[in-house]
């Protein structure tokens, strides 16, 4: 098994910052890519923001050019840089990996979220 821990959610003011971090742990023999998605009150689930291995990015269109994404392999960690947040970035945020387990092949996992409120 494999466990997603996240950290960093909370209250910001428009314009402020945030930063996630998603630290992955158990049996773990590769992580292929980490990411985060979210899903603001009656909206679908969206991708936010992921990262492979080898270091490729991907961005949803809404937060080009305000959020950066970044790994630390050796920790098993991806860290969400959130700058120049908008109301419309409010939602919970969730880590997802998909990982190669010890013994057991491929498999994709679930961070338990973190909320995101950016209000005056």
């Amino acid at each position: 098994q494999v466990q997603l821990v996240e950290s960093g959610g909370g209250l910001v003011q428009p314009g402020g910052s945030l930063r996630l971090s998603c630290a992955a742990s158990g049996s773990i023999d590769s992580i292929i890519s980490m990411g985060w998605y979210r899903q603001a009150p009656g909206k679908q689930r969206e991708l936010v923001a992921a990262i492979t291995s080898g270091g490729s990015t991907n961005f949803a269109d809404s937060v080009k050019g305000r959020f950066t994404i970044s790994r630390d392999n050796r920790k098993n960690t991806v860290y969400l840089q959130m700058n120049t947040l908008k109301p419309e970035d409010t939602a919970v945020y969730a880590c997802n990996a998909d990982v190669i387990e010890l013994r057991r092949g491929r498999d994709s996992y679930w961070g338990q979220g973190t909320q995101v409120t950016v209000s005056s």
